[in-house]
């Protein structure tokens, strides 16, 4: 048995069913009105997912965390419009792509957004979301970016923690209490961390 994970670039051939798992589990709430039922989601998230942007960490071969990032116009969770509307109709498709639309963010030039955090619960407490937080800021150093940002909502402080520890600031918070009710969550805090010389490492897989 493997006692330390491997972190490694790209999203593994056949693991999107556990990614998408690990991705709704971490976000369900916030995506709920959008993309419900539950099963539906995940497997939306699923059939959907751009395998390179994003970044695993792999226990025993299996993934016990993800990170991904929106870069090049690309983010780790994928559908149009399109493939919403084919999911779940014309009718019920239009209302969610709305809602996902008050969720788009878009990156400015040189900074790299990411997608969203989330690590089994069995394997938190144990590095692997700074591990994964390291190797993204890796990757927006490979990609000249000058900063990553995030967002994080106020209903999850211990992401908030995570990402002060690890070098990200709040720059502004905008609060959504017209969201309260329907996603679960009333503010949402803009982070920024800068992208320095130190972030850059050779290689594609850390261990």
């Amino acid at each position: 048995m493997s006692t330390r994970p491997v972190v490694r670039r790209g999203v593994p051939e056949g693991s999107e069913a556990r990614v998408a798992a690990l991705y709704w589990e971490a976000f369900g709430r916030k995506l709920g009105a959008a993309l419900n039922p539950p099963d539906k989601a995940r497997a939306f998230l699923a059939a959907h997912l751009h395998h390179d942007r994003g970044v695993t960490a792999l226990l025993d071969g299996e993934v016990a965390g993800v990170a991904g990032y929106r870069l090049g116009g690309r983010g780790l969770t994928g559908g149009g419009a399109s493939d919403v509307l084919a999911a779940y109709g014309a009718l019920r498709g239009l209302h969610r792509l709305a809602l996902l639309a008050l969720l788009e963010r878009r990156p400015a030039a040189r900074e790299l957004v990411m997608d969203g955090i989330a690590v089994a619960p069995e394997h938190r407490g144990t590095g692997i979301g700074g591990r994964l937080l390291r190797e993204i800021a890796a990757v927006a150093a490979e990609a000249r970016c000058r900063r990553v940002r995030l967002d994080v909502i106020d209903v999850n402080p211990r992401a908030r923690a995570l990402y002060e520890r690890h070098g990200f600031v709040a720059v502004r918070t905008e609060n959504t209490p017209y969201l309260r009710g329907l996603m679960g969550f009333g503010a949402v805090t803009t982070m920024h961390r800068p992208v320095t010389a130190a972030d850059s490492h050779p290689g594609q897989e850390t261990s």
